[in-house]
């Protein structure tokens, strides 16, 4: 009974559990600081017609609006993992592709909340905020953002 009792102590340790419930193991999910942006592409016209650029805090990113038969589509910049709870600048910048016209411009300051995707006491522990690209509005808050009609 003793053996069996040491060998399960062991396992548990091992295996980074605890008898209690305690301590759990840490999940190998990976995550990048960063901020998004969201949109539905129907919102902006027929299948990749306008051009999405994302700048924050001085580095871009830039893609086509993509199919209106897609639910959402998503664009991200980058940030480092150590810059913390910040407060970086962004900028929306909408054009046709067509014509190169600007659609929409916005910026806005997104406040970076911590994120901790394998749980508190995991690592990585990230920075993010998300927008939504709204065709009239600009930089918008997801919250509510229905993907389809």
């Amino acid at each position: 009974m003793r053996r069996a009792l040491l060998t399960l102590l062991l396992v548990a340790a091992l295996t980074g559990c605890s008898l209690l419930g305690q301590d759990r193991p840490c999940t190998a999910a990976d995550a990048d600081s960063q901020v998004s942006a969201v949109w539905r592409p129907a919102d902006f016209g027929g299948g990749d017609a306008a051009r999405i650029r994302l700048c924050v805090d001085g580095a871009c990113e830039e893609r086509t609006s993509g199919s209106p038969d897609d639910p959402f589509a998503l664009l991200s910049v980058q940030l480092p993992d150590d810059i913390g709870a910040s407060t970086v600048p962004v900028r929306l910048t909408v054009t046709s592709a067509k014509n190169g016209d600007t659609v929409v411009e916005d910026s806005a300051r997104a406040r970076l909340t911590e994120q901790h995707p394998n749980g508190t006491s995991c690592l990585p522990t990230t920075w993010t905020a998300t927008f939504r690209a709204h065709p009239d509005e600009g930089l918008t808050s997801p919250k509510g953002m229905k993907l389809q009609e």
